[in-house]
């Protein structure tokens, strides 16, 4: 048989106290001189002269000879402005705005070279594939742009 013993303990166990916070040093204050700013030198650099072009109306690439007239056409009846934007202007809209007809139909003619051209309406400034165009390609953006081929 085992036997056991209780020893009362004579010191109760002491709570922590709280931690304080640690104390801060004074620092002495930091006497600063004024510095002069040393000189510096500025040197002209050498600048070719700008030739200023002559502004242009928006055009499209001018078709040469063999060039061909083009004429697109968009139905968007409510539409305040419209314009097409496409390889053959950098895709670039303000070059090339289409002019109202009435009854919410846009012309837009084009001088371009022979040649095959990916393009896109802007609506309101929403770009939209052309509804009438007989192909289109998947671009970069998850959408479709219009294909216009332009032959001889």
């Amino acid at each position: 048989m085992i036997k056991t013993t209780s020893r009362k303990l004579k010191n109760p166990p002491v709570k922590p106290e709280p931690a304080k916070p640690a104390p801060t040093l004074a620092l002495p204050p930091v006497k600063t001189e004024p510095v002069e700013p040393s000189p510096v030198k500025i040197l002209p650099l050498p600048v070719a002269p700008i030739k200023a072009q002559p502004v242009q109306p928006a055009q499209l690439k001018p078709a040469t000879s063999k060039g061909a007239r083009i004429s697109l056409e968009l139905v968007k009846p409510g539409a305040k402005k419209v314009c097409v934007a496409g390889s053959f202007n950098g895709w670039k809209p303000e070059q090339t705005p289409l002019m109202p007809l009435g009854n919410g139909r846009w012309v837009g003619d084009l001088a371009v070279n022979p040649g095959k051209y990916e393009y896109l309406f802007v609506v309101d400034g929403q770009w939209l594939p052309d509804p009438n165009a007989k192909e289109s390609v998947q671009n970069p953006f998850g959408g479709k742009n219009s294909v216009l081929t332009v032959s001889e």
